[in-house]
């Protein structure tokens, strides 16, 4: 066996400096892994060998790039080139498009930990309406409270947890809980910023979608992203506009869906249902831990489970769950099992459950008419009816901005203001949700959200879900459920 190191990411303006220095002929390209990664299926050559080949002959490997990607149709090859991007001066409205790509990485400048200033995004749409002026003095007041709201928050949060506040050394965390209170009082046009890193057939889905979106933000985005990485990746790079499919698509749907579906004048702002699950989902992943174990086909797995005793359903989840630890992932058998939700978290929320990509997360719009969510500190500190009344004007101004620029109205909408949305996802990834969501260190208001959900499903699949739970009552339930003889 032997283990090579092929190359890791560094940082863009080191690889330019070293150039410079050493005057290098050669381009610098992770076409050159493609390529040579693309012909180890067809090479009796060692792949170290095949990547020196692709580096002398950078053109070569490119031309191959191109006729295998593009031509043979094997896009898979383009995954092999990586691109680490900083994001810098996005709305927190484009970047929920952005972190719509799953197979992505993404780290975000956090509103839970870092004060915002007075930084936002003033949308092309909102101006071209001649409505700026109206959208930056509201974004300003949002500001302006949610500045004057952290400094009530904070005394508050240091006051209740007194314990925590006498080491000095919890000085950041407690700060920061008041911060993630506050800000959800702040607009989607506020400016942040992230790191993502990115594969070459990801980044060309990405440049195409988002040219498609009809956010003025959105095209900039994919256009300043296209002219970032063009010269480095040109072979795998090919389709980067926007298509009719992904350009009229929605909008048609919606057009045809106006007289199915009109909209309500009252919404139910219920923010957890649990929709639709097998009913027989215990036995179903019995099944399916059967059929991993065995050589029988799924329907006389699915046969056997049905007849198991409840004594050995539980002996066969015992088994399963035994030497399970907090940091393990449930077996892949509990993909098995499907779980719908529909949910109406607020923007603060959903930029914590937009996280889990691995789900299916399909979403409305946001909606004021689905009311806000509050935390409860605000309340706490007397400042309720002055936070209302900073949503109250947000609502008004919202109303005049989509009658003249609907597309970008959601920018003056605050953390707190809500979407409905539809999350379909396995039992594997509800415990992964709860290990991470349902922990006392989780944010409270997914943590309430990840609680209910996990109480709802529960009630259904009991033994599949016996030990899901936050990471803090893990060992608690462990004891519980593996009681020592």
């Amino acid at each position: 066996m032997k283990i090579l190191l092929a190359g890791y990411n560094i940082d863009y303006d080191l690889i330019r400096e070293l150039s410079e220095r050493s005057a290098l002929k050669q381009e610098l390209t992770p076409e050159t892994i493609s390529a040579a990664y693309a012909r180890i299926s067809r090479s009796p050559k060692p792949v170290d060998e095949l990547r020196r080949d692709a580096r002398a002959e950078v053109e070569k490997a490119r031309r191959s790039n191109r006729n295998i990607v593009f031509e043979m149709g094997h896009a898979s090859v383009a995954e092999h080139a990586v691109f680490n991007i900083d994001v810098i001066g996005v709305s927190r409205l484009l970047v929920e498009e952005i972190e719509k790509f799953r197979l992505c990485s993404y780290t975000e400048k956090s509103q839970r930990y870092v004060l915002f200033d007075k930084d936002f995004v003033v949308p092309d749409e909102i101006r071209d309406a001649g409505l700026a002026d109206v959208f930056s003095a509201t974004v300003d007041r949002q500001n302006d409270f949610y500045h004057r709201l952290y400094e009530d928050l904070r005394p508050y949060v240091f006051g209740q947890n007194k314990d925590l506040a006498a080491d000095p050394a919890n000085k950041s965390l407690l700060e920061g809980w008041a911060k993630e209170d506050a800000r959800y009082a702040v607009a989607l046009a506020t400016e942040t910023q992230l790191g993502m890193t990115v594969n070459a057939r990801n980044l060309e889905l990405m440049l195409r979608r988002l040219a498609a979106l009809p956010l003025a933000e959105a095209r900039l985005y994919s256009e300043k992203l296209y002219a970032a990485t063009r010269d480095i990746a040109p072979s795998l790079i090919r389709y980067t506009r926007a298509t009719d499919y992904d350009r009229l698509t929605r909008q048609n749907l919606r057009a045809l869906c106006a007289p199915i579906a009109p909209t309500p004048i009252h919404h139910s702002s219920a923010s957890v249902r649990l929709l639709e699950t097998p009913p027989d989902a215990d036995t179903r992943s019995a099944a399916a831990l059967i059929f991993a174990a065995s050589g029988l086909t799924y329907d006389t797995c699915l046969a056997r489970a049905r007849r198991l005793t409840a004594r050995d359903a539980r002996a066969l989840f015992k088994t399963v769950f035994a030497g399970m630890q907090p940091y393990d992932a449930a077996l892949r058998e509990l993909e098995a099992i499907d779980l719908l939700f529909e949910l109406a978290p607020s923007a603060s929320c959903f930029a914590q459950l937009k996280r889990h990509r691995m789900a299916t997360l399909l979403c409305q719009d946001y909606d004021p008419a689905l009311g806000v969510t509050v935390p409860p500190s605000v309340k706490a500190v007397g400042r309720y009816r002055d936070f209302m009344a900073v949503i109250r004007e947000t609502n008004r101004v919202y109303t005049l901005l989509r009658a003249k620029a609907p597309a970008a109205a959601a920018y003056v909408l605050t953390n707190a203001h809500r979407r409905r949305m539809l999350l379909k996802l396995n039992a594997r990834e509800m415990y992964h949700i709860a290990r991470l969501r349902a922990d006392a260190h989780a944010q409270w208001d997914i943590r309430r959200l990840s609680e209910k959900m996990l109480g709802q499903a529960r009630r259904v699949m009991p033994l599949t879900l016996a030990m899901a739970c936050g990471k803090d009552s893990f060992d608690a339930l462990r004891r519980k459920t593996f009681p020592r003889k």
